[in-house]
Parts: structure tokens; sequence; C-alpha cells
């Protein structure tokens, strides 16, 4: 069926097209009469306002871009879903693209954005901004990155501080009694995996404990579980007493695998994941996560590429502070001596000072299962 056009409507309704424009667009500028008319034509032919192409022209398609790592990665599900939230309440609609770890998918999708002219971009990018961020300034599209500090402060941005959740994640698991702290996680062309890395062995450089990396190329439930069975093979003299994994479902994985090869936890080896994401809390052993707010880091992302958009785009870069959740997968903390037992006790988080240089692993350590 051919699609009605407006010419259609103002000839059935004998008006002219701009009286049909006004009565869609500015109806206060139609009379009573001639909009009754023109609603009456409407009704007659079918016709379907063609709310896009006026968006269009207009300037604005009222739509905007989302690109993610990995949707089945549950933070992100949550940060896509704080962002599409906050842009539905202000009338525009997300288009979410799942790059699955790959520059290429990521690539596609972003000339996507790009043909469609939407109104701005989020991205949480596989690898460097600098290009994206370039592609789109040349059409006037402003982007916010997710999960991703600009060192230039070239565009706005919603980030956590990760050197600080690696640190809080080794100190908790020295503090819990661990004497050798192994490090699960990569790749490390993310920037993300670095500073957890940074933080972790800074701490563990700090507490004078054993420290070791095991590198992965993803960081997924399936992989956990073989990680967990070599550690679990290995003997207890040369086992990590402490595993602190990238992130949540990787340490999930480790978890499971552990425990089916009859390793304890947290008696024989603690466990400590990123994200704090719904299973953590849920795991038959409730694992112990540094907390990212991903839903609020969505909600954030969204508003200051709103913001920007109806105010003028200026930068501005909001960062997070994590947060520990100890739960049963580590052992307890003792209370300092001054705390008196039964009250509530608060959390005290205390911004330590590490440097992402100290981050790089070394070829030695890449890999490494054993000491």
């Amino acid at each position: 069926m051919a699609e009605i056009s407006i010419r259609e409507v103002a000839a059935h309704a004998g008006v002219s097209m701009s009286t049909v424009s006004n009565a869609l667009n500015r109806p206060e500028r139609v009379s009573p009469r001639s909009a009754a008319r023109v609603a009456t034509a409407i009704a007659e032919l079918g016709y379907v306002p063609n709310t896009a192409a006026r968006q269009l022209r207009a300037g604005r398609s009222q739509a905007i871009g989302m690109a993610v790592m990995n949707i089945t990665n549950p933070f992100f599900a949550e940060v896509a879903l704080g962002a599409e939230e906050t842009a539905h309440e202000r009338g525009y609609a997300v288009i979410l693209g799942n790059s699955y770890d790959s520059v290429e998918r990521e690539r596609r999708y972003l000339e996507l954005f790009e043909r469609q002219r939407l109104d701005g971009v989020l991205i949480a990018p596989v690898r460097g901004h600098d290009a994206i961020r370039r592609q789109f300034e040349k059409r006037g599209i402003p982007v916010v990155l997710i999960d991703r500090a600009d060192p230039q402060d070239l565009c706005s941005s919603v980030s956590l501080d990760d050197v600080l959740g690696g640190r809080m994640a080794c100190e908790h698991l020295v503090a819990s009694g661990c004497r050798e702290i192994a490090f699960l996680g990569g790749p490390f062309v993310v920037p993300q995996m670095r500073d957890r890395l940074a933080g972790c062995r800074a701490a563990a450089a700090d507490a004078g404990v054993g420290f070791r990396l095991i590198e992965t190329d993803t960081l997924n439930p399936g992989l956990g579980r073989h990680l967990g069975a070599q550690i679990a093979d290995l003997p207890v003299a040369d086992r990590p007493d402490g595993i602190f994994a990238a992130n949540d479902v990787l340490a999930l994985g480790v978890m499971q695998s552990l425990i089916s090869h009859g390793v304890r936890v947290p008696e024989d080896v603690g466990v400590v994941g990123y994200d704090d994401i719904d299973f953590a809390a849920a795991s038959i052993v409730p694992l112990t996560s540094v907390r990212q707010p991903s839903y609020s880091m969505g909600v954030a992302a969204a508003t200051l590429l709103l913001d920007g958009l109806q105010n003028g785009d200026n930068h501005r870069s909001i960062r997070f502070d994590p947060e520990l959740m100890v739960r049963q997968s580590t052992k307890a903390v003792p209370p300092p001596p001054s705390v008196v037992t039964g009250r509530a006790r608060k959390t005290i988080r205390t911004r330590a000072s590490a440097t992402t240089a100290a981050g790089t692993p070394t070829s030695e350590e890449a890999h490494a299962l054993r000491r």
C-alpha cells in the first residue's frame, strides 16, 4: 500500500499543506474548523505522520546511540538500563549496540549511529576513544564515555576509581588473613583492567604479601571454571589463598570450580570479585565484591549527554568511588579494638595514591599459575 502524503491529506480536507502541517505540529495556529477537517481527512485516508522525517528536518532525531562492550555482562546491562530509562523520561529513544569485545562490531555500530544522524552517543569503548571522539566531533554529535575517563578532558565521561577498587579488594584479602594474592584478569589493553591490577599490586606490595598475575584475554564464567580447576590442582603449598578476579562472572566461575574440586571457600581460598552484580549475593557462597554503581553510572551518562544537548555541550567528568561489599566468600575481618561490638559499623574508605604505571604486567607474571 502506497504511503499517504501530506499533499493528499490537504487535497482531501480542502485546505493548504501548511494548514495540515500546522494542525500536526502547531495546532494552536489552526482554527477549530480547519483542525476538524484535517483530522477527518487523516482518519479517512489512514495517514501516518512521518515523525522521524520531521525530527530530522528540525535537526533532532530524539534518539541517542549506545555501544557497550558486552551486554551479557550484568554490569553493562544495568548501565544500559539506567541510561535507557533516563532517556525515555526525557523523550529520547536509545539504540543499543553490543560490541561484544570486538573493535569491528563497535565500528559498524558507530557508523550506523553516524548515518542515522543520532543526537548523541554513549560508549564504553573496546579500545581507545580518541578516534571515536573525532569521528563524531566533525558532525557536531557529542560523545559521553562510560566506564572510562578521558585523560585529555576533551569529552564528557562517567567512570569509577578502579585503582582504588583494586586496592580495596587486596587490602580486604590481606586483612582476612591471606598471604598469597592472585589477580585474575585482562586483557590489559583495557584501562580498567590495568587500573584494577595496579591497585591490587600496590596493596600487596605495601602489605608485604605474595602476589601473582594470571592474565586472561576475556572475562566469563567458563574461563573462571577452567582457571579454578587449575588452581585447585596445585599443591596446597603453591596455591594462592586469596583470589581477586577482575569481574564477578569470572569470580563466580572460579569459586564454583574450587568448591567442586574440594577447595573450601573461604577457609582455604578467599575470593573477591568486581562489579557487585545481582548474582554475587545470590551465589551458593555469597561473593565479596567491589561494587560499581552500574545503574547510577548509566543514569549519569545519559544525563550528561542530554543536558549537553539542551544547554550546549560543556565537558564534564563524573568519577564514582567503589564500595566493598563483604560477604561469605572471604573470612571475617576482626574489628579494630576501638570498635564496640554490637554497634553498626561504618564503612570507612581511604583514598590511597597508586600509579597506573605499576599496573603493567611483566612477562614472568603473565599466565603464571605457580610461584
